[in-house]
């Protein structure tokens, strides 16, 4: 079996976590590779492969030490490589992160025995009309546009399938798998989603009017944004990697034509996720 190992380099605890998963991994016929960023910062060029594109050719599961930023991490340096991602979670929330950092070696031995299951998420894939390029394509959670004055608005003309739809003026607007629907799109007042669907969700950031809500669709249309600022130029945020643009460079919004593998341990369902995590059904004090 071979594993790549993935952290979170900012943080001595999910270091920490790290050096735990190779201690256990050491007695194990187990080949390890890590990322190029892990090899550097626990200096262990010599005694560790890195992860490229040519070794990920023999990964059979992919280790995410940290949170759900992590996993966003991961899935976008895996990308179409279709590698199942564990996500060990090493803060506080995660929603994506399946195991905890208390049961490492449990988790393990159930990797080795292969005793999980892989659920399938889509990814939305982003393209520029009209110059540049976004730097990471591909969004697990969500693409988001944004203004960059503080004090004016943005104009978000949105199209789906070629049909103008709606002018968003807001001070942006978030299209979010459903994946992504417990993260920024749930922070803006947009629904809770099902992982299993197929859909994509529209999310206004603090629209001008009142009576322009989240919009749910399914997810083979092609969605087309042209903004427009005041500035001349906008903030495009992809699984929360971002970069600025020029309004004059539209984006082009659809379905990746690969899904990202996500590893789960156990019978755990997404209902008894959102219980967990966002405490539904808990004791109000």
């Amino acid at each position: 079996m071979t594993v790549a190992v993935f952290g979170n380099t900012y943080k001595l605890a999910t270091i920490e976590e790290v050096n735990r998963v190779l201690k256990v991994l050491e007695g194990k016929d187990v080949r390890v590779l890590l990322s190029q960023e892990l090899r550097h910062e626990l200096n262990l060029m010599a005694q560790y492969e890195p992860f490229t594109a040519e070794t990920a050719e023999c990964v059979d599961v992919a280790l995410s030490m940290g949170g759900d930023g992590t996993v966003l991490t991961t899935a976008s340096e895996i990308a179409d490589k279709q590698i199942p991602i564990l996500g060990i979670n090493c803060g506080h929330l995660g929603f994506l992160a399946e195991g905890a950092k208390d049961n490492l070696d449990e988790i393990l031995q159930q990797l080795i025995d292969g005793n999980y299951t892989i659920e399938e998420r889509a990814l939305l894939q982003v393209t520029t009309v009209g110059g540049g390029h976004v730097i990471h394509p591909y969004a697990l959670n969500e693409v988001a546009v944004m203004k960059q004055e503080l004090s004016s608005m943005i104009a978000v003309e949105t199209r789906v399938d070629g049909e103008l739809l709606h002018t968003y003026r807001a001070d942006g607007l978030v299209v979010s798998t459903p994946t992504g629907s417990t993260a920024y799109n749930l922070s803006v007042g947009g629904p809770l989603v099902s992982p299993s669907l197929d859909a994509v969700i529209l999310s206004p950031i603090a629209t001008h009017s009142l009576n322009v809500r989240p919009f749910l669709l399914p997810d083979k249309v092609a969605i087309d944004l042209h903004i427009h600022s005041r500035s001349g130029s906008y903030l495009i945020s992809i699984d929360g990697r971002s970069q600025t643009l020029n309004d004059d460079i539209s984006l082009h919004i659809d379905c990746a034509p690969f899904r990202i593998k996500l590893v789960q341990l156990g019978e755990r369902t997404f209902i008894q996720t959102l219980r967990e995590k966002l405490m539904w059904g808990g004791k109000l004090d």
